[in-house]
């Protein structure tokens, strides 16, 4: 293993999502804190009648786990953006796998992998997916509701992943041929700031023509612009579901450790660009943006162009989807707008 990695792997066992904010993870997935006093619920006039959507959201509601409420809860219209992403990877899978040779799909960072576990069961064997924790509470939630087919579970890091250890392990070696699309879920924010490094790790899973998304949040030049947009979220949103001291016990044990590992939209475009030559935002909800990256402008297109309008009301959003990226740019022509969900 060369210095650079070894240098890497040291600067994640060290990462606050292993150490610092361990105990708050451990608990939350495991149902014992962090519970919202009501749960979440979909808001489908958000869906403008796509009945897609509502069908996706109806067998994913069926495999929640305890994670599940806490974070649909802590970001707005994630819960509606996971739907819309889920459905969109169902058809984009649908479409280039087969029983015989299924698509390939992996998310790192999504808890007990629900997105993951209802995109498999509904491919009905054209999809393969993989999600990983290190938590085990999360792979117990993975399991509650049975064994899923085309779904499996890595307990551990996302780092302690590598391509030898995929290939070593029975029951990964079918992802040995890489996937056709990786989805890091708020991940990399809990480890460091080192963007081009931790996506250069995980791109080693990615099919050449494969595509990266993102869902992150993101510091602002300006921070006032940053508080503004939280601010919003806390009292506009998450206000719905938790008590005043919950989300203030979480903006201090959570959100300062976790700000520090933020980056910029600019600089993540700046990493991107280090690994990808196409790079789009598809989805905007205060400081939180899902990003997709590919060196294939064919595949890139067709997915993005299998998405829905992003399911959120036009007071959350800050840039209208799919806007390109700084230096990842190509013509947005063949992409019809996505607009936003109004109501």
């Amino acid at each position: 293993m060369g210095s650079q990695m070894e240098d890497f792997f040291l600067e994640c066992n060290k990462a606050p999502r292993l150490n610092e904010m361990a105990e708050f993870f451990s608990a939350t997935a495991g149902g014992r804190s962090g519970v919202p006093i009501k749960f979440p619920s979909v808001d489908t006039r958000l869906f403008q009648g796509d009945v897609s959507l509502e069908s996706f959201a109806k067998v994913h509601r069926q495999l929640w786990g305890h994670f599940n409420p806490h974070f649909f809860c802590s970001i707005p219209y994630s819960l509606e953006e996971e739907v819309r992403l889920g459905e969109a990877f169902l058809r984009y899978g649908c479409a280039i796998g087969n029983v015989g040779s299924p698509a390939r799909f992996y998310v790192l960072g999504g808890a007990e992998g629900t997105l993951a576990r209802t995109v498999a069961k509904l491919g009905k064997g054209k999809i393969q997916t993989l999600s990983c924790s290190p938590n085990k509470e999360n792979e117990e939630s993975f399991f509650l509701h049975g064994r899923p087919a085309h779904a499996t579970f890595f307990l551990g890091p996302f780092h302690h992943l590598t391509r030898s250890r995929m290939a070593e392990t029975p029951e990964l070696s079918h992802f040995s041929d890489r996937f056709d699309i990786i989805l890091e879920d708020t991940t990399f924010q809990m480890y460091s700031s080192n963007r081009t490094a931790q996506i250069g790790f995980v791109k080693r899973h990615l099919k050449d023509d494969g595509v990266f998304l993102f869902l992150e949040k993101f510091s602002q030049a300006e921070s006032g612009e940053y508080l503004r947009r939280e601010l919003q979220k806390d009292h506009g949103y998450k206000a719905r579901f938790f008590n005043p001291d919950d989300i203030k016990r979480k903006n201090e044990v959570i959100l300062k450790q976790m700000n520090l590992n933020e980056t910029t939209l600019d600089d993540m475009s700046a990493a991107l660009a280090a690994h990808f030559k196409y790079g789009y935002v598809t989805w905007n909800c205060g400081n939180f943006y899902t990003l997709a990256a590919s060196n294939s402008a064919d595949n890139l297109r067709r997915l993005i162009s299998t998405m829905a309008p992003p399911c959120i009301p036009n007071e959350y959003v800050y840039i209208e989807a799919p806007a390109s990226l700084p230096g990842l740019a190509f013509d947005l022509s063949p992409f019809r707008s996505l607009g936003t969900s109004t109501i």
